[in-house]
């Protein structure tokens, strides 16, 4: 009688690990937040090649016709027209055909796309 009380207890003991086991209690690894990179882009009233430098890295990228009906579009970021940076402060400036159109010192955030008008 103390021999299958035992056994019994054992058997439950053993259903309930496997149980519990199979139903997702544990530990699990989540990954959240936001990635570390960002963008600038740069919007003109046409599309044309511009020169970009970025503290002292210089980039070729072209213009997004900026289309009046639709100011708060979103950009297709692609690698004509975006430049990948990590978050921080730059010095950017803008120089079309030689001649400086844009110089700023911007904050990009993570994961931000930053959109220059021209």
């Amino acid at each position: 009688m103390i021999m299958k009380k035992i056994l019994f207890s054992i058997l439950i003991a053993l259903t309930s690990t496997l149980l519990l086991d199979s139903c997702g209690v544990g530990t699990y690894s989540v990954t959240s937040g936001k990635t570390d990179d960002a963008g600038i882009s740069f919007i003109s009233s046409r599309v044309m090649d511009i020169t970009v430098m970025i503290d002292e890295s210089s980039y070729d990228v072209q213009t997004v016709k900026e289309k009046a009906y639709k100011a708060d579009r979103k950009i297709k970021e692609t690698a004509k027209n975006t430049i990948r940076v990590k978050p921080g402060t730059y010095d950017v400036k803008v120089l079309v055909e030689g001649a400086e159109v844009f110089a700023k010192k911007l904050f990009i955030s993570a994961s931000e796309h930053r959109i220059i008008e021209l």
